[in-house]
């Protein structure tokens, strides 16, 4: 009897999604910086702020990246110890263990 794929089918993103995805985080970024650049407050503490939302940003990319890597390290590692334990269960002989 064949054994069964028990890979994980991994779904895709519809354009759509993308293109939300994206546009949303266009506007919360362009949002931000014009609520920035109008504050009334010194040219200082606006570069401040500016300069504190260009590190959100660019933390939040570095973390997703970071989880994303370690998921698919996860699921390659999960998926080679399956191998392992199959080729294992293959290479024992029922007949011989009596």
């Amino acid at each position: 009897m064949a054994r069964p794929n028990t890979s994980a089918v991994q779904p895709t993103h519809s354009g759509a999604w993308i293109i939300q995805a994206w546009l949303s985080f266009a506007l919360a970024i362009g949002v931000m910086a014009i609520g920035i650049y109008h504050l009334p407050v010194d040219g200082w503490q606006k570069a401040f702020l500016g300069m504190g939302l260009l590190f959100s940003i660019g933390s939040t990319f570095s973390l997703s990246k970071t989880v994303r890597d370690q998921h698919e390290q996860d699921r390659l590692t999960a998926r080679i110890d399956e191998a392992r334990v199959t080729k294992l269960l293959a290479e024992v002989d029922p007949v011989a263990l009596k």
